[in-house]
């Protein structure tokens, strides 16, 4: 066969192969921007579930935990005015005998909640940025679990060291910085959902098609892997809200509709003396209004110090806490657990308490 048909042949061949590989490249190309867009498509739609998600178990702490501290606040107000009636009564001799029969170890509880609220306050003052009273829904109950078990004040534990470590933990921020708001990081998922996310900071579109195909494929399945987790995340975060309104509901209950009339009464009968005016009530039903006004704080408190999720116990049964930071049990999906049993024991035995109050 003559050269130029030889030359001419391969010339055909090669032409024909690199029309064929250069229809494939752009088919891999095709498929690739077809599969980036698809995985960017799902990645949005379920980051911004997450995120509503997220933002609304956000909010929900915030308020709880802000109801948390008046509610500390308040405590302290009024066993700050209860003294200083008693003082008021016997100054004035209406009743020098009235001594209160209100156990002990209830005001020990009543009093280092109003301690550890008062310290978390004068470090919120000082700080800046939000989220300070949701990390106080989160923390403060297991907190307070901690100085039970270790015999150390709730106070110190929830001072500056205490809200420096909440705040470090609570894993805010901006994306790129691993943040995803105050709820959706480490304090309600345990950084979970986290890590997948930001490895997907958008993938590399090569020049060669095979490459392209091939990262957009790697980016698929990192999408994949993120999508479930924040899928995970959204029910975890669902679920944590459910709890969280409903410890809500009852502390708002408790203290708005029962407790601030104990309050108001103790206010009242302190201005009453300071005015010089005589109380109408009798000695024995100002000692009961008194020990009415301790058996509901009591129980407030014993709501606020349940920790909303399940806090890590040592072989000792204590709570355990590593550079002041309480550490919690996780789930198998790394998730912190909601502390659901008791949650629901101590609403539930709070208002068979309310129930034996005579108000």
């Amino acid at each position: 066969m003559p050269l130029p048909f030889i030359l001419g042949g391969i010339a055909a061949v090669a032409a024909g192969y690199g029309a064929k590989k250069g229809y494939e490249g752009y088919q891999n190309k095709d498929e690739a921007e077809r599969i980036a867009e698809k995985a960017q498509s799902k990645y949005s739609s379920a980051k911004s579930a997450f995120d509503n998600a997220n933002s609304r178990t956000e909010s929900a702490l915030e308020e709880l935990g802000e109801l948390q501290l008046k509610i500390g606040e308040t405590l302290g107000e009024y066993d700050r005015l209860v003294n200083k009636l008693i003082e008021k009564l016997d100054e004035s001799n209406h009743n020098s005998a009235l001594k209160l029969s209100i156990p002990e170890y209830r005001l020990d509880k009543i009093r280092s909640l109003t301690m550890s609220t008062t310290a978390y306050l004068g470090q919120l003052a000082g700080a800046a940025g939000a989220g300070g009273a949701a990390a106080f829904a989160v923390y403060g109950g297991v907190m307070a679990l901690a100085a039970a078990s270790t015999g150390t004040p709730i106070a110190a534990l929830s001072g500056a060291a205490a809200y420096n470590a909440t705040m470090a933990a609570i894993g805010g921020g901006s994306l790129a910085a691993g943040g995803f708001g105050m709820a959706g990081g480490a304090m309600v998922l345990g950084g979970v959902v986290a890590a997948p996310i930001i490895a997907i900071a958008g993938w590399a579109y090569a020049n060669h098609a095979e490459k392209a195909l091939d990262d957009a494929k790697a980016y698929h399945r990192k999408v994949e892997d993120a999508v479930e987790k924040m899928d995970l995340g959204r029910v975890q975060l669902g679920r944590t809200s459910i709890y969280v309104e409903k410890i809500y509901d009852n502390l708002s209950r408790y203290f708005n509709t029962i407790f601030m009339e104990y309050l108001d009464f103790v206010q009242y009968a302190c201005e009453q003396l300071e005015k010089g005016l005589p109380l109408t009530d009798e000695p024995e039903e100002i000692k009961r209004k008194i020990a009415n006004g301790y058996a509901v704080a009591a129980i407030l408190v014993d709501i606020i110090v349940t920790p909303l999720f399940k806090p890590k116990l040592d072989a000792k049964g204590k709570a355990v806490v590593k550079d002041n930071i309480p550490e919690f049990d996780l789930d198998k999906h790394g998730m912190k657990v909601i502390n659901k049993e008791q949650i629901d024991d101590v609403l539930t035995s709070s208002e068979s308490g309310l129930g034996s109050i005579t108000f």
